[in-house]
């Protein structure tokens, strides 16, 4: 009965202030720290600073972390608790470009009233800084209520995630005594349909790879050597073609191997979410899902491997007309994985596809983009269960155990270089905006978000 009186007066404390908190994200979102960028490099500086300085005053020891990049900011309560927990986020953002489509500008935020509630606008306030002040906003309400945080928490905070995250992993190998947890929390994902809490239980994994073929030592006049000499493009685009078969199944060989099935409880639990694959082709003006017969839409978008064709150029591709056979065929290609796929192997055996279609005349070189496992949690954590039921307190209806058919990357770096498992659980919706003009954060999202996260810290202490 204490602790639950306790937790409300934590929810009181953070529904009263909402209107504080919401100055605090408009400060750091005025701070235009764009990762990308070398002429805001003082900005992403300037905004670790603001960080580090807020979470100093709510009783953390922090500071600025620097990196070959953009400095980390690492803080840290009191050691001591049963389970140590660490709280990742980003504080850089995307550049705005264009500019003429904002609305009013990116780093002057606003908050707005819409048809659908009130929202924050601006660059970076649904991702990441929106995100990431929820946990900062349920830790300082925590503080107010208990006078002093909760045990071992340990924050780390990047300023590169929207550059590639360079000089993450080097700092965790660098400082994994330090930042190894029982858990790693992320905010950086979205409710499901916009309304119900979700934990995203699965990441799919990326293999990125550039093809380059080449064949005469210039461009040749189709009519005089056409049907006589080797056609880069044309020796792509049978290689790639052949990716896939006519049941939309990749034919690299092995290429299944550790991919695994849904359980039966998964498959139950994707099934009732209602996905809508109509309609959120339709937002894209698309209507008719393709990938592998015989597989749920929500299955083919979250548990199976893809292969992707990204870009592809050769020969003459301007105005009018010109008959040459290409010296030159370029694509780039990208496979999402699944399961324990290996990244290396799948590199390997594309390798291995191109050069059976590749004629004598023909040469070829790859660039490699990229690569990285995916990500599945243990579900078995007595954490999971407590933070859907967390969740379903806070927003009213059960919390959906999701799987995402993106990669983010730091989920996986903390599987492989801490030895964690990651539950990523965020308050974005698909109409936010994200890396587009007209960014926006529901103020909604961020007052549950940081009620929501009291709860958990609750649920886990």
């Amino acid at each position: 009965m204490a602790q639950h009186t306790t937790l409300d007066a934590i929810l009181h404390r953070l529904d009263e202030g909402l209107d504080a908190a919401l100055g605090r994200l408009a400060e750091l979102l005025r701070i235009p720290s764009v990762s990308t960028d070398p002429a805001h490099a003082a900005d992403v500086r300037a905004a670790a600073a603001w960080l580090r300085d807020e979470l100093a005053g709510i009783g953390f020891h922090a500071e600025i972390r620097d990196t070959p990049g953009h400095p980390m900011v690492v803080a840290r309560s009191q050691p001591g608790g049963a389970r140590p927990l660490l709280f990742y986020g980003h504080y850089d953002v995307q550049p705005v470009d264009p500019l003429s489509l904002w609305d009013h500008p990116p780093f002057d935020p606003q908050v707005e009233e819409t048809p659908a509630g009130r929202v924050i606008r601006a660059r970076g306030a649904s991702d990441d800084k929106g995100q990431l002040m929820t946990f900062v906003e349920a830790f300082r309400a925590w503080r107010e209520v208990h006078g002093e945080l909760p045990s071992d928490l340990i924050l780390l905070l990047e300023g590169e995630e929207e550059s590639g995250s360079p000089s993450l992993r080097p700092f965790l190998h660098e400082n994994a005594d330090e930042l190894r947890a029982s858990l790693a929390l992320i905010c950086d994902t979205e409710l499901f349909g916009g309304t119900r809490p979700a934990i995203v239980t699965q990441l799919r994994g990326l293999v990125g790879e550039e093809v380059v073929i080449r064949g005469a030592d210039r461009d040749l006049h189709s009519g005089l050597f056409g049907g006589l000499a080797a056609n880069p493009v044309m020796v792509l685009a049978q290689a790639l073609a052949a990716l896939k078969d006519a049941d939309g199944r990749v034919t690299l060989p092995g290429f299944y191997d550790g991919v695994d099935e849904l359980t039966p409880e998964l498959r139950r639990d994707w099934e009732s979410l209602g996905f809508d694959a109509g309609a959120m082709l339709g937002r894209v003006g698309l209507s008719d899902p393709i990938g592998e017969k015989g597989r749920m839409p929500v299955e083919m978008a979250w548990n199976r491997p893809t292969a992707e064709i990204n870009g592809i150029t050769g020969g003459y591709t301007g105005e009018g007309f010109k008959t040459v056979l290409p010296a030159e065929a370029r694509a780039k290609v990208s496979f999402r994985l699944t399961g324990r796929q290996d990244p290396a192997r799948i590199r390997a055996d594309f390798r291995d596809h191109v050069h059976r279609f590749l004629p004598p005349d023909c040469t070829v070189e790859f660039h490699e983009h990229g690569g990285s496992p995916a990500s599945v949690m243990d579900t078995r954590d007595p954490a999971f269960a407590a933070a859907r039921q967390a969740l379903g307190d806070e927003w009213g209806q059960e919390a959906a155990f999701i799987g995402s058919g993106g990669s983010i990357p730091i989920a996986g770096d903390f599987k492989t270089i801490l030895s964690m498992d990651s539950m990523l659980i965020g308050f974005a919706r698909d109409d936010d905006r994200i890396h587009s003009p007209n960014e926006k954060y529901d103020v909604q999202s961020f007052a549950k978000g940081a009620r929501s996260w009291a709860r958990i810290l609750a649920a886990l202490r």
